[in-house]
């Protein structure tokens, strides 16, 4: 199976200051469906607490924006992206991302197409990442590494293949989106729960 091209690191952006947001905005002005993701830094024994997201990510079909979560966080940047009916988030698995956004961050996630649902509506019984997704409907082969998807995401520097994995990860969901003819109505979009 052929590989699957993501983005080179020349179109990953990290977004922290006024200039990268004012960047990422632009970029994103014109996008109706963005790839959307999180990463966390894992635990690894049951009674330890999750804190993330650590990462947020989105990606448009020229360009992937990472966004660290500390204490210089543009929390209006994120704000103004995810909780926005103007943009759809795509992704997979954005229960989970969902609910620990709105913990750490009080933000709600609007507007967006959890992809692991519309795979398995092709057939398949078990929910489907990005991965399977990628392989399914690209008939591509997505490398993912497991030690980097079990990496230190709170890093304060995030290292190359990190930047490469959370934006990939971003893009692959749009690039499946689009395959699929993009399966999207307001209807089908998922809403955050009012309370």
């Amino acid at each position: 199976m052929p590989v699957f091209e993501g983005l080179p690191l020349s179109r990953i952006h990290l977004v922290s200051g006024p200039a990268q947001v004012e960047f990422a905005n632009r970029a994103l002005a014109d996008a109706r469906f963005i790839g959307f993701d999180t990463e966390s830094k894992p635990t690894f024994t049951k009674d330890a607490v999750q804190d993330g997201p650590h990462v947020v990510q989105f990606a448009t079909r020229e360009h992937a924006f990472i966004v660290q979560v500390d204490s210089t966080t543009p929390i209006d940047f994120l704000r103004s992206v995810i909780e926005s009916s103007k943009f759809v988030k795509v992704g997979f698995g954005l229960t989970s991302d969902r609910g620990l956004l709105l913990r750490k961050l009080g933000i709600r996630l609007s507007s967006s197409v959890d992809l692991a649902h519309a795979v398995r509506k092709l057939g398949y019984r078990q929910a489907v990442g990005v991965k399977a997704a990628v392989a399914i409907v690209l008939g591509r082969r997505m490398g993912k590494s497991k030690s980097t998807s079990t990496s230190n995401w709170a890093l304060p520097k995030l290292r190359p293949n990190q930047l490469l994995y959370a934006a990939n990860d971003a893009y692959a969901a749009l690039a499946v989106f689009d395959a699929m003819g993009a399966p999207y109505t307001p209807q089908n979009a998922e809403e955050p729960d009012p309370g």
